[in-house]
């Protein structure tokens, strides 16, 4: 099969190295044009870990360029960057896996919780990057709309279950997400000072993953569950782990409901035990557990934030859009120990 020429915007970040790392290894996706708002440097002098592996110039992201070179593009930017930049390229025939919030939300939610939308004509065109529950959509899609990382974990862990909780009450989740969550720039809470040996929670009740996590979930149910969400930053670089809360309408056992419901899915596994960080960290897997207790459910998930959370599954995702295997380069190999 021949090379597909990808471009990589937003480099210089967290989820850009990933994206770029995965890419490395593709056999088929070609990196063609890497880039940053400012440009005028090479990779290997933005990421020195990339001396002597992979090196080329990153220049100023400029959609004239992307269209050029580019069959597809992963937008590694910012909420409302991205749009600005992908209107334009799905115009001109590019495939756009937007890494942002820009495309994920219907228009209404969208708005409420970041800012005015600035491509309202393409919104509704944009599929929601979750393969487990929209292979077939991305596969015929221009514009994947990547999910967060906490709705990733939360989604996966609850879709089964959606049919047997009590929609009367409501749910909670508890998440703990290591540093890289909040991106390369640092500030008060992302300090060595500040995270170091601690834990805290963030955006209580009031993060914007939260209506991510509630409108998914509606769409696949037609349940209007009451999501309570709670994040916290945890003393490490990588990594989550999502507690989730619930009442049930009905007896069920809680790991034959996991284990039908992923039986064909080869990036999630069921775990007989609680899960944890380590086990998956530095993979494209989605680790689940789940228990109950008469009428209480508790269910347990964990990813790596910002591979499964973000830059692997952009990767998962395009391969769906291009024609190819799922699981073509993506890490299956946790950093262990």
């Amino acid at each position: 099969m021949k090379h597909i020429n990808v471009g990589v915007v937003g480099a210089s970040g967290y989820t850009g190295i990933e994206l770029i790392k995965i890419l490395i290894n593709h056999p088929i996706f070609n990196i063609n044009y890497v880039a940053t708002s400012t440009g005028d440097t090479e990779l290997d002098i933005l990421h020195p870990s990339l001396k002597d592996v992979f090196s080329c110039s990153v220049e100023k992201a400029d959609t004239k360029e992307i269209e050029k070179r580019c069959e597809l593009v992963f937008l590694a930017l910012p909420h409302q960057a991205s749009m600005g930049f992908a209107k334009d390229l799905i115009n001109n025939g590019v495939k756009i896996v937007d890494l942002s919030a820009d495309y994920r939300l219907e228009l209404e939610t969208y708005e409420k919780h970041y800012c005015p939308h600035e491509d309202k004509e393409h919104l509704s065109q944009a599929v929601y990057g979750l393969p487990e529950l929209y292979r077939e959509d991305i596969k015929k899609s221009s514009l994947v709309a990547n999910p967060g990382c906490y709705p990733t974990a939360s989604i996966l862990g609850l879709i089964p279950f959606t049919k047997y909780i009590d929609e009367n009450f409501p749910i909670f989740i508890d998440a703990k997400s290591g540093v890289s969550g909040a991106g390369k720039k640092c500030n008060e809470s992302t300090h060595y000072i500040s995270i170091n040996e601690n834990i805290f929670a963030y955006k209580v009740l009031n993060h914007r993953h939260e209506p991510e996590i509630k409108e998914k979930l509606f769409q696949q149910s037609s349940k209007d569950f009451d999501i309570n969400f709670v994040p916290h930053l945890i003393p490490a670089t990588r990594g989550e782990l999502i507690d989730a809360y619930m009442l049930l309408n009905e007896d069920i056992d809680p790991i034959a409901v996991l284990k039908e419901f992923y039986k064909d899915e080869p990036f999630v596994r069921i775990f007989d035990k609680p899960v944890d960080i380590k086990s998956c960290s530095g993979t494209n897997f989605c680790d689940i557990y789940a228990q109950k207790k008469g009428n209480k459910l508790y269910v347990n998930s964990a990813v790596d934030n910002i591979l499964r959370g973000s830059s692997s599954q952009a990767v998962a995702n395009a391969n769906l859009m291009c024609g190819l295997d799922e699981d073509l380069a993506l890490p299956i190999i946790a950093y262990v120990p």
